[in-house]
Parts: structure tokens; C-alpha cells; sequence
């Protein structure tokens, strides 16, 4: 079914308790409720980005104080890989500051870290900018179950927050994404001063896209010292609870995760957050470059909420 604006905006405005008693409905009728799919985020080639997107402390014309590094080795990649496995993550996703990727020797590597970790039996997802369908396509065949590239925002707010690229660059990507058979994971994130209409509208595009995406990552802005959002406000977390449920219920099927911001929130926020509709997190100490609540605090988080973490029985990708 074709979302509209209207109804979006319809089910975005019904009272908060109201909205999240419908959307934990529609998670409990399409997944298992009490299931949460934990990820882990590793920043395998981190700042330097000669992009402008306002939020970030990895582009290189701001000072954040994140030290730029260059692409790390695939057995250090392996071994975090390893490490998140045995702390209950089913899928491990690599990060790399790039604008877009090019067909060089550091895109080898990526694809030998893919098999690698492929090999380990988890979900491997992998974010690095912009992507042409032959690299799509090389990505698949070494492994690559999904592909991060987060729309931020609305299209009608997008040339607010960066100006070097565009949202049609975006959407292609995941076009491209698509066309190689790799799963979607796309979201935005709120608290960057935009409107209520923005984040409805950002919502209608996620929620038109065909096939939707698998995986929507809802992130609070995390405001970095440095960058040009260094002085928003944290997003109100009762606004940030009623964009999951809206999201979970304009996206059913979709993995709704629960993503930066994370650290600020307590266990009550948190608690809150899944009951409207979240069933995933990235867990460990780091979300790229940002602070991230760690594995053995989300585990005591997760026995007194009744949680258990989702089990990848087998990971469908397999490498040519």
C-alpha cells in the first residue's frame, strides 16, 4: 500500500499513549515481541571526510578533535567481529568516511573483511557513502547482506544539513543497493532543528520506497562540539518515542532500531522505545565515533525489561 502525507500526519498526531499502544500492537502481530536484534558498529576508516553533512564529526573542514585514520587491517576488523559474536550480536556493520566508494585497493579490503566476517555467520552490513551498482554488486558477491545509507532527513529540509551531495545521490545509491539483491537499511535522524512535517515527510519517502527497507535506524542527534549543530538542544524524548511509533507502524515489517542517542536515554526511555515499536539496537561502546551504552550494560538492561536478543539461524548471503 501507497502511503500518503495525510495519513502519515494523521497517525503522526494521535496522543502519544494512544499512538504507542497501536504500534506495540502492530510489533507484537509482525515480529516477535520481546526480540531484539542487537548490531555492532565498527568505524573501519574514520574522519577526513570531505563531505559537509552538519551533524558529523568525521568531516574533515570541521574540528571535533576525531584524529582521521586510515582503513584498518582486515584481522583487527575480524577479531571486533569475534568479540561482538560472543556479546550477543548477530550482525556486525563496518563504517568508512567516505564520500563514495572507488574501485581501489582499499574497496579489496573492504571485500575481504566482508567474506571474513561473512564467514563467522553473521549478518554483515556495510556503510561507506555513495555506491555504484557494479560495487553493489561486487559487495554482494563477497557476502553483504545489507547496506546502510541513511536519507537524514526530508527532502524538502536536506540542503539545510549538507550541501555536497544531494537527496537524488542518496536514493540511487539505494537503488543500487537494490538492484544488487543486498537488503536496505535506511533512516534519519531527528533533532537537527528540523519540523514535525520534516520528519513526516522523511517517513512517507522510507515508507513508499519498494520493497521497504529491511532495517530503518532512528537516531537522536547527538550534537558534537565542532560541527555546525554543536549547540541543538537533545531532542525531546517523548518526540523521539513518537517517531518510532509512527515508524513501526508505517513500516511493519521492518527492523525499527533503536540508534544514536541511545547513551542519554535511561532504561525507563529505553523501555518505552521498544514497547512503541523498536526491535533492534547497535550495542557496544562506540557508534562510530560517538559514545554508545556497552554490551554488559545492555544485557542487565535487557533481563529487567524481559528481553533476549534475536538469533540469526543462518545468514542468507552467500559469498561466490
Amino acid at each position: 500500500m501507497a502511503w500518503t502525507i495525510e495519513q502519515i500526519k494523521e497517525i503522526h498526531n494521535k496522543p502519544l499513549l494512544e499512538l504507542v499502544l497501536e504500534a506495540g500492537s502492530v510489533l507484537k502481530k509482525n515480529k516477535k515481541f520481546g526480540e531484539v536484534q542487537i548490531s555492532s558498529l565498527l568505524s573501519v576508516k574514520t574522519g577526513g571526510c570531505p563531505e559537509d553533512c552538519g551533524y558529523c564529526p568525521q568531516a574533515a573542514r570541521y574540528h571535533t578533535g576525531v584524529d582521521a585514520h586510515g582503513l584498518m587491517k582486515t584481522e583487527e576488523v575480524l577479531n571486533a567481529a569475534r568479540d561482538a559474536k560472543e556479546n550477543g550480536a548477530s550482525r556486525f556493520c563496518m563504517g568508512a568516511a567516505w564520500r563514495e566508494v572507488r574501485d581501489n585497493k582499499d574497496f579489496d579490503r573492504i571485500l575481504d573483511m566482508v567474506k571474513e566476517v561473512n564467514s563467522l555467520g553473521m549478518q554483515v552490513c556495510c556503510t561507506l557513502g555513495m555506491l555504484t551498482e557494479p560495487q553493489a554488486k561486487k559487495l554482494k558477491e563477497a557476502g553483504l547482506y545489507a547496506y546502510n545509507h541513511n536519507l537524514d532527513t526530508s527532502r524538502e529540509n536536506y540542503s539545510n544539513i549538507i550541501s555536497t551531495r544531494t537527496y537524488d545521490d542518496r536514493l540511487n545509491t539505494i537503488s543500487n543497493v537494490r538492484k544488487a539483491g543486498i537488503t536496505v537499511c535506511s533512516g534519519g535522524i531527528i533533532g537537527m532543528g528540523e519540523s514535525e512535517a520534516d520528519r513526516i515527510s522523511m517517513l512517507h519517502t522510507l515508507a513508499n520506497l519498494d520493497p521497504q527497507p529491511e532495517s530503518v535506524p532512528i537516531n537522536a542527534l547527538v550534537a558534537v562540539k565542532g560541527t555546525p549543530m554543536e549547540d541543538q538542544p537533545r531532542i525531546e524524548i517523548w518526540d523521539f518515542i513518537r517517531m518510532i511509533a509512527v515508524t513501526r507502524i508505517v513500516l511493519p515489517n521492518t527492523e525499527v532500531r533503536l540508534s544514536a542517542g541511545r547513551n542519554e536515554m535511561s532504561v525507563a526511555e529505553q523501555a518505552l522505545c521498544f514497547l512503541a515499536g523498536a526491535n533492534s539496537i547497535f550495542a557496544g561502546e562506540k557508534l562510530l565515533t560517538t559514545p554508545n551504552p556497552q554490551f554488559q550494560s545492555d544485557m542487565d538492561m535487557f533481563k529487567v525489561l524481559g528481553l533476549v536478543p534475536s538469533v540469526v539461524e543462518e545468514v542468507h548471503t552467500e559469498p561466490s
